[in-house]
């Protein structure tokens, strides 16, 4: 039996409560509902901290859970680098690492609904780096999407940063967020209290009342993580107020993860919320669908390859791309992303596995099909990007063995990027 109430009011209003069901019943909310909450909290135990619906989080893919470009990368040197997306490693002249998506199979973090980590593995030590060399995590912000922190006005808002961290160091270390429209700087510290154990960081943010974020779609905010640098970035004193960027004040607790091979620093559940909070206060991580994280992610960095495929040469597209050749020397197709980019982005055409008759080389070129009026051959047809904006890009070849009017099928994968 369905039976349906239906009612402007429930009593009690006040003073007393009311019961609902029965312990072990489940109730099902419909999506398109809305909550007005005039309270602390409302009869479905949601307070205003903890219920925001169809809010996205400032933080995108702060679980770790895409990874485009890869999995796992050995003998980084240098920077910058993405393992998991949106988060970049700044690297100059300090030691040599390993980067991973670290699968989580237990732990404090793996109780708390994450899977997944960004990994460090220092594997050349570098013990007394050069004064301008660093080694950073970073996270960066679009103007557009921080107006609700209403920076630089009177009503600025305080933030709080909270992430899970786990290393081999008990020690402590150094974070800043960076105001890059008005060259200005706040920072924190925190400390690995256990080794070898994942704990969660609460770090408050001041209120910035002078310098105002663009509203476009240009890089206004970096999030670091200072992981190990030389004596430029340190032997000041930590900004727990808005000042004009100092460098030596950004890593006064430097981490010194380069300092030995046997290091190692991992992290996820990163959000960054609007408000003061404390541990018991902060609104839960708001976990997204995968897909709804990759479609997030794609606005930045998007690919061909299927997801778990590192993109390189060699390896077959899903499908095929059709290319129309209109006077016999050339030919040309679109192809339309997947999610509208930030801006235009870079296009890089790697090509696939089946090289036929002619080999192609490098992730310039690509093998082409011909078809329309002449033989099925497999030829080299350098490839280049063509009007690229931020829904599509053109694609053509352009070389000998056309046939004008004709059609192609060619081979190919391709990365379109559009990071900060």
């Amino acid at each position: 039996m369905t039976s349906e109430i239906k009612a402007d009011k429930w009593s009690p209003a006040s003073g007393t409560s009311a019961t609902i069901g029965d312990s072990g019943d489940t109730y099902t909310i419909p999506s398109g509902v809305t909550f007005t909450n005039n309270g602390t909290a409302n009869g479905f135990g949601i307070t205003a901290a903890n219920f925001r619906p169809n809010a996205n989080p400032l933080i995108i893919n702060g679980n770790m859970a895409v990874a485009q470009r890869g999995t796992s990368f050995t003998g980084v040197s240098s920077g910058p680098n993405f393992t998991a997306d949106r988060f970049q490693f700044y690297l100059a002249n300090l030691g040599t690492y390993t980067l991973i998506q670290e699968a989580l199979t237990s732990g404090n973090a793996y109780d708390a609904g994450f899977k997944t980590a960004w990994r460090i593995d220092t594997t050349t030590a570098d013990a007394s780096p050069s004064a301008a060399d660093y080694a950073i995590l970073r996270y960066k912000f679009e103007g557009q999407d921080l107006q609700s922190i209403k920076k630089g006005t009177s009503n600025a808002e305080k933030l709080t940063l909270a992430f899970w961290v786990k290393s081999n160091k008990a020690t402590t270390g150094s974070i800043d967020l960076f105001d890059y429209d008005n060259s200005r700087i706040v920072g924190a510290t925190y400390t690995v209290n256990t080794a070898n154990t994942w704990e969660k960081k609460i770090i408050n943010i001041a209120a910035d009342t002078t310098g105002a974020f663009a509203n476009d779609n240009g890089l206004s905010l970096g999030i670091e993580w200072f992981l190990d640098t030389g004596s430029t970035y340190s032997g000041g004193t930590t900004p727990t107020a808005w000042e004009a960027q100092t460098n030596a004040n950004r890593n006064v607790s430097n981490f010194a993860l380069g300092d030995n091979t046997a290091n190692d620093w991992a992290i996820t559940g990163v959000q960054l919320e609007v408000g003061e909070y404390t541990s018991s206060t902060i609104p839960p991580f708001q976990h997204e669908s995968y897909g709804d994280n990759l479609i997030r992610c794609q606005r930045y960095y998007e690919k061909s390859f299927e997801q778990g495929t590192t993109p390189t040469a060699g390896t077959s597209a899903p499908d095929g791309r059709v290319f129309a050749s209109w006077d016999g020397a050339s030919a040309r197709t679109q192809i339309d992303f997947n999610t509208t980019k930030r801006a235009s982005p870079t296009v890089t055409i790697y090509r696939g596995a089946n090289a036929g008759s002619g080999t192609a080389t490098g992730t310039a070129n690509f093998i082409m099909e011909l078809g329309g009026g002449g033989s099925a051959n497999w030829y080299n047809h350098t490839c280049t990007s063509n009007h690229a904006d931020d829904s599509q890009v053109s694609l053509t070849g352009s070389t000998s063995n056309f046939v004008a009017n004709g059609g192609y099928v060619a081979d190919l994968n391709f990365t379109a990027d559009s990071e900060l």
